[in-house]
């Protein structure tokens, strides 16, 4: 058993991460963090190469995925597949969401093939 103590915090342009379970603080299958964006902020279309499960705790957040578009609120969950083009948006009030997936996911923008690390997962 591991009890793990949150990492500092990421902030990039659009969110705040906050890293809770990874590889780097004791888990060996499970990356989990915490994400807060602001009222209407919206993070770069990307993929990820691993699925992830956001779980949003407070607030809400459009998610586009795979050309879908499908509000999130408090107390739902949406499944992204991995490899698929996605876009996540907060809402009209800032938006909370828990995110699980397994562990050694990168990030890729449409047209590049470079991976960028997510830090806060490793």
């Amino acid at each position: 058993m591991h009890v793990l103590t949150p990492a500092p915090a990421v902030t990039t342009p659009n969110a705040v991460m906050t890293g809770l379970a990874a590889p780097s603080r004791g888990s060996a299958e499970l990356s989990t963090w915490r994400v807060r964006m602001e009222a209407g902020s919206a993070g770069p279309e990307h993929s990820i190469d691993r699925e992830q499960v956001w779980t949003v705790t407070s607030g809400s957040m459009e998610v586009t995925s795979a050309g879908r578009t499908e509000t999130v609120a408090a107390g739902q969950a949406v499944v992204l597949p991995a490899d698929t083009v996605r876009r996540v948006r907060a809402g009209a009030e800032p938006v909370e969401a828990l995110v699980a997936m397994p562990v050694g996911g990168r990030a890729f923008v449409p047209g590049s093939s470079e991976a960028r690390p997510l830090p806060w997962a490793e």
